[in-house]
């Protein structure tokens, strides 16, 4: 027989590789510091960006009458209120088109605490929009019927049953839907899994991204931007990858094909008629019309806590779900210092205690932070505007879309590595047919053109060269910036789940990969006696001292 020392070496043999085992599958942490930049090397199988076609069973109309479609929940600024949003009526196309009328069917929800006992009812409002050109053989189009209801007097963290439409036209009600509110505002509650996605669109691999990611069951979805890509059409129904190449020369005006927005409702309603969605816009948002209008899709067909949060505007507003602020930014109106989105930053910011939501989370489309050539540097005026007087307050995690690739940065401010700074995560991978992003801007020969481009909805132009650092004196950095921590091009989501007051764990999910596996992920962890005054909870302390390195100008 094995002596007892023999059996108690083996048993602490076993020990030891069992604790390496679970360090090595433990996620790392940014509380180690910046990690070494990784770039993983570009995969052939990245998904079919394939827009899905008109005759798809999931996108065509299986509402009746005045039967409601592509339904949507959304969140109000607290957890006692959310929106509901549906459409009615069929879109109109054509030369010349007749808009509805809002007050032909009325806009109910009746909800309650079981599905059988919807005892409550709230009324809201309804619009319908067009899409006019004024140019001949141009396609019309006006929409249906957009109903937005607000519920308040909500329970946080409760399961509501709810029905949408008009009880007083036979079949003008919904089928019974649930959602559950977000938890109380306070430091010990959070919302399970917060899904983020950007620049999601209607293809094929729209479709992978989706199902992924309703597999990891979120509580709610933040879609940072670039939703449909109805203007990658004409009015006519015809698509292309790169609409500026294919129809940029032809076209009086950038056209779109609207009925695209009704056919990604109309996929999209299995997820947000149960789960909570809150919507930001970027460029594919734009959408151009007659008299120089524009967002009038976007503007029309979501509801936002514009009013609630005193923005009193659709593209940038703010929410609080358990401990957590969230801000929501617009990268396609006035950013200055002296316009209203900045005025309104700046006294949002000013009512956040972080004692009650310790976490603030930013989101917005067009990255600050990002090493590739499409879209390098391009919203440098946003940055330079706000970024101070986001990591005055303490930042903790930004996300943007836009590039169509997936990245994280260290902990950043700057262009230098900060253990102050946000941690910026780039989601613009979802999956629209624009294609993958995967040409890095500090590869040679590919950094571009620092002249600027004239573009209406991003002022300014502040990309200059770099001062100072590795960078110094260039417009692009000769490798992978240090603050740059993970890049890759591949098409997915991402998985945010805060633990408590100070550790959240961020996941980003490949198409490609398994249900449930991860390809990136890290402990995102707050450091409030580090970053933070101790007698001003919302200021945090300038220790930039203990900067890691200097990564830029």
């Amino acid at each position: 027989m094995p002596s007892n020392t023999m059996w108690w070496g083996s048993l602490r043999l076993l020990l030891l590789l069992a604790a390496a085992v679970a360090a090595a599958a433990e996620p790392a942490s940014t509380l180690t510091g910046p990690s070494r930049p990784v770039t993983v090397a570009l995969r052939k199988d990245r998904g079919h960006a394939v827009d899905l076609p008109d005759t798809d069973p999931r996108v065509q109309r299986r509402a009746t009458g005045w039967a409601p479609e592509q339904i949507t929940v959304a969140l109000s600024a607290a957890p006692t209120s959310a929106w509901v949003s549906w459409i009615t009526g069929e879109f109109q196309m054509g030369g010349t088109v007749k808009p509805l009328n809002p007050g032909t069917v009325a806009s109910v929800v009746r909800y309650g605490l079981a599905a059988d006992s919807l005892v409550h009812e709230a009324t809201g409002d309804a619009l319908v929009y067009s899409q006019l050109y004024p140019f001949e053989g141009l396609q019309n189009y006006t929409s249906g019927i957009i109903h937005h209801v607000r519920l308040q007097g909500l329970e946080p963290a409760t399961k509501y049953y709810y029905q949408c439409g008009d009880p007083g036209i036979p079949g003008a009600m919904s089928a019974v839907h649930a959602f559950r509110t977000m938890p109380a505002v306070g430091p010990r509650s959070y919302p399970g899994r917060i899904a983020v996605v950007g620049d999601l669109g209607l293809t094929y691999n729209t479709t992978s991204t989706v199902d992924h990611m309703v597999s990891n069951r979120p509580d709610l979805v933040l879609l940072v931007g670039d939703v449909c890509y109805a203007n990658m059409y004409l009015t006519n129904g015809t698509g292309a990858d790169c609409y500026s190449c294919a129809f940029g020369k032809s076209t009086p005006i950038h056209e779109t094909y609207q009925p695209r927005w009704d056919y990604w409702g109309r996929y999209m309603e299995a997820v947000t008629s149960g789960t909570p969605m809150m919507v930001v816009e970027g460029n594919h948002e734009i959408e151009e019309q007659i008299g120089n209008k524009t967002f009038a899709a976007y503007r029309s067909r979501f509801a936002f806590p514009s009013t609630e949060s005193g923005s009193f505007s659709p593209f940038y507003y703010s929410f609080d779900a358990g401990g957590i602020h969230f801000i929501m930014l617009a990268a396609y109106a006035d950013y200055s210092r002296s316009g209203e989105q900045y005025r309104w930053l700046v006294k949002d910011l000013a009512k956040v205690d972080r004692a009650v939501t310790p976490w603030l989370v930013a989101g917005w489309h067009a990255p600050w932070y990002t090493t590739y050539k499409a879209h390098y540097r391009e919203v440098e005026c946003m940055r330079v505007a706000m970024e101070e007087l986001l990591y005055s307050h303490g930042l903790d995690i930004a996300f943007t879309g836009h590039v169509h690739a997936y990245e994280r940065s260290n902990r950043v401010f700057n262009y230098t590595l900060d253990p102050c700074g946000a941690v910026h995560i780039s989601v613009g991978d979802g999956g629209n047919r624009e294609k993958m992003a995967t040409t890095h801007a500090d590869e040679p020969g590919h950094c571009p053109d620092p002249r600027p481009k004239p573009n209406a909805f991003i002022g300014g132009f502040c990309a200059f060269n770099f001062t100072s650092g590795p960078a110094a004196g260039r417009f692009c950095w000769d490798r992978q910036p240090d603050y740059s921590a993970y890049r890759e091009s591949s098409f997915g989501h991402g998985i945010l789940e805060v633990k408590n007051e100070t550790h959240a764990l961020w996941r980003w999910h490949r198409n490609q990969d398994h249900y449930g596996s991860a390809g990136d992920e890290i402990y995102i962890v707050r450091e409030p006696h580090r970053c933070l005054h101790k007698h001003n909870s919302t200021r945090p302390a300038h220790g930039r001292q203990n900067t890691t390195r200097e990564s830029g100008g």
